[in-house]
């Protein structure tokens, strides 16, 4: 792997929690093609007339609360993910966003000004497929590599939702909470709207056709969001020996009035707490690093609605960050990377 520069990237922060920042990124995040997946002048008439509005002075409020000394959350914890791997290799490994910085054009760049790089291993943060995460990330790199002209080949590191060392390290970096005294854990997942799940259906007749669909044995499943977070979770609570009716899972972050994957977890979360279940873990595997949707969305939003609704206590378990077993799995994968 002497030839080979690694890039790690996630999807990004704006540069501060001041409302001019918040628009910038998010203009920059809605108006890619797979995170809206419409005709470029529809997209530019959603984002200009019903999101851009209004938006970014919510989410103002909500980056604030959540902004530390260090910045960004998720910009910070990805740093010491970085830095961190980065000890335990040898290999040149660049970090970068998909939207704002650090942006994937410098990494990118940095990397092939290397002499000896002749290749670059793409490493997107996401453990499951989605269009509007692992895909875009793909095509912004094979983009930027055309674009620029950079003398380098790109290999991109295979999703990784169910292989047994990263449940090994979800489970691990959990287990402080695990073997707290709680009465129900919520898997929740970043939603996505069902439209992408069947535009990501290579078969074309698989995914959401059935109740059990995820369940059927199907090509589909390599590049199905909502198989993949059914297959962690089944994973995860194998591993922790978490009784069937003890979890649940549900999907987080709905945008927009489009049908997307359910339940949601603000309702899943509002009725454990009717049911009479008063202790409550929430634990979100779609996401390594700490960010907005964890902290503020999970961590305080869903925390007050749990405790409105009768529950008594709502703990958020941290995510994967720059946890000792994720760093050093990291490091070992840039070192000899998965197959598909």
């Amino acid at each position: 792997m002497e030839n080979t520069g690694a890039l790690l990237v996630n999807l990004g922060s704006p540069d501060s929690p001041h409302e001019q920042d918040v628009r910038h990124y998010l203009n920059e995040f809605l108006m890619d093609a797979n995170v809206i997946d419409m005709p470029w002048l529809v997209r530019r008439m959603i984002v200009s007339l019903f999101v851009l509005p209004k938006r970014p002075a919510q989410s103002a409020r909500a980056y604030a609360s959540v902004w530390t000394d260090k910045g960004s959350p998720l910009i910070s914890n990805s740093k010491d993910l970085h830095e961190e791997v980065q000890k335990l290799t040898s290999m040149p490994v660049e970090l970068a966003m998909r939207y704002g910085r650090p942006d994937m054009e410098s990494a990118l760049v940095r990397l092939a000004s290397k002499s000896e790089i002749k290749e670059v291993l793409l490493f997107p943060l996401y453990p499951h497929y989605a269009m509007s995460t692992v895909k875009t990330v793909v095509e912004k790199a094979e983009e930027i590599i055309k674009d620029y002209k950079l003398p380098v080949t790109l290999k991109v590191h295979p999703v990784f939702y169910n292989h047994d060392a990263y449940i090994d390290a979800l489970v691990e970096s959990a287990k402080e909470y695990l073997e707290k005294d709680y009465d129900h854990i919520v898997f929740s997942y970043h939603g996505v709207p069902e439209r992408h799940i069947r535009k990501d259906d290579c078969t074309g007749s698989h995914c959401l056709k059935s109740d059990d669909c995820c369940q059927k044995a199907s090509p589909a499943h390599l590049t199905c969001y909502r198989h993949q977070v059914y297959r962690t979770t089944a994973c995860f609570v194998e591993k922790a020996d978490i009784p069937v009716d003890k979890y649940s899972v549900a999907f987080q972050s709905k945008l927009g009035r489009d049908k997307w994957l359910e339940p949601a977890t603000s309702s899943t979360i509002k009725s454990l707490a009717e049911q009479g279940i008063k202790k409550v873990l929430v634990i979100c595997p779609a996401f390594v690093a700490d960010c907005l949707e964890t902290l503020e969305e999970i961590g305080m939003e869903a925390k007050e609605d749990f405790i409105a609704a009768g529950g008594e206590s709502l703990e958020l378990v941290p995510c994967l960050n720059s946890h000792p077993a994720w760093t050093k799995l990291v490091s070992q994968w840039l070192e000899k990377p998965l197959h598909n």
